[in-house]
């Protein structure tokens, strides 16, 4: 067989295969109609004014409404938070911190909790992330208020992040945390067509 015949062949046969693997793949999904955007992160704390305290105190978010408490004798708690159906929720509430997304802060009781939270090589393990202007001020700033910051900060070089500046800090109860900082912008600004969201530009 010559080489022309050849190349047809294969070219038919990777055009056959490329057709049928689309449609074994699902179509790109439609977005949940109406949907705007992150609203709010949920998160649970083992002590809410000890928690807010700390949001309003050390990084300057404002502590918003409350809610009250959620207890139920029934097993509405598994049915619709898919917790332990004698899980209470003592108290939560709504805080805002700075140009993001709000935090919705709950303190449970429950005959199963789990009181270690998850580190960030665990399933399930987190991080909130609070860009800052001025990586060295924040990081003195944390420090002067006894805050636990993990090592020095580190700055990306090269890829996507060339040009972000990030160090890790922990709140009191042992949540991970992290300051971002990115003054001259990131590699990936430069690239990308549709860009992260920043709360440096929230209109784009």
């Amino acid at each position: 067989m010559t080489l022309r015949p050849l190349l047809h062949r294969l070219l038919a046969a990777t055009a056959g295969a490329a057709v049928l693997a689309s449609a074994a793949m699902p179509a790109h999904a439609a977005p949940i109609p109406g949907m705007q955007g992150m609203q709010h992160i949920g998160i649970t704390v083992p002590n809410l004014k000890e928690a807010v305290n700390f949001f309003k105190d050390v990084l300057g978010c404002e502590p918003s409404f409350t809610f009250g408490a959620f207890k139920f004798e029934d097993d509405w708690m598994t049915r619709h938070l898919n917790v332990h159906p004698r899980a209470a929720i003592s108290d939560f509430q709504m805080v805002r911190c700075g140009n993001g997304t709000n935090l919705e802060v709950f303190e449970y009781t429950a005959p199963d909790q789990n009181r270690r939270g998850p580190r960030n090589s665990d399933i399930g393990g987190h991080h909130l992330a609070f860009y800052v202007d001025d990586m060295n001020a924040a990081v003195a700033a944390l420090k002067a208020k006894g805050v636990q910051v993990l090592d020095t900060p580190s700055t990306f070089t090269d890829g996507p992040a060339a040009g972000l500046t990030w160090v890790y800090f922990l709140a009191p109860w042992g949540l991970q945390l992290e300051l971002v900082s990115a003054p001259k912008g990131m590699a990936h600004e430069k690239d990308l067509k549709r860009k992260l969201w920043d709360p440096r530009f929230p209109e784009k």
